[in-house]
């Protein structure tokens, strides 16, 4: 995994930046379950979104080099609410909850594709979200409805592959060319795709760094 390529190009002091604002201490700020509940900040904000057991605690985890700061379950689907982080005033994140479990309420689906939408849409500070797609199986139909979602919200979204390593190489780089097509349709998509995996620690360092180039371009 260590030598493939990537279509995101750093400088060594943005790659040094996005180390150094994730080594700041993440605090979680609260969960949110209604939007009159969303926290009033200035700090540059992202989100994280994705499918049901996509990897997005543990990728949460990997980037704040914490075990335990974004929890995970085998129960796909448990986290119900919007729940907000907060790095030293200069970054907040989103961690949304997970799409596409086939257990879930239909009344609770809509109910949460309404308030995420009404936050994408309505949210000044927030200047990318990130949809994380699975790396052993690329782009999905449960995937799809979100990226039009976001599409019609105009909100930037970029796409973060992971799992890297449990796929092999050729297979994941059809799927990378696969997901770069269907991105190219997309006219909210960022083009440069970023391939992780949280347990290697590949990508990790890309992701900060492209974190980082937010807060850096954004802040005030």
């Amino acid at each position: 995994m260590e030598d493939m390529d990537t279509t995101e190009e750093f400088t060594p002091e943005e790659i040094e930046f996005g180390r150094w604002l994730f080594a700041q201490h993440a605090d979680f700020m609260l969960g949110v379950a209604q939007l009159a509940q969303l926290p009033s900040t200035h700090a540059v904000e992202i989100c994280f979104a994705g499918r049901s057991n996509v990897g997005k605690s543990s990728l949460i985890n990997a980037l704040c080099g914490r075990r335990d700061l974004a929890r995970t379950s085998s129960t796909p689907g448990r986290t119900q609410q919007l729940n907000f982080f907060n790095i030293k005033d200069r970054l907040v994140f989103c961690d949304q909850p997970g799409y596409g479990y086939a257990k879930a309420p239909v009344g609770e689906v809509k109910k949460w594709q309404e308030v995420v939408f009404s936050y994408l849409r309505g949210r000044p500070q927030l200047r990318r979200a990130f949809i994380l797609i699975d790396g052993r199986h690329g782009i999905k139909n449960t995937d799809r409805p979100v990226m039009e979602m976001m599409d019609t919200a105009a909100m930037s979204y970029q796409v973060i592959v992971t799992k890297a390593d449990k796929v092999k190489k050729s297979e994941l780089e059809k799927h990378l060319s696969d997901i770069a097509k269907e991105l190219a349709k997309h006219p909210a998509a960022h083009p440069d795709i970023l391939v992780t995996s949280s347990e290697k620690g590949t990508g990790i360092a890309e992701v900060r760094a492209t974190i980082g180039r937010l807060v850096s371009q954004f802040e005030v």
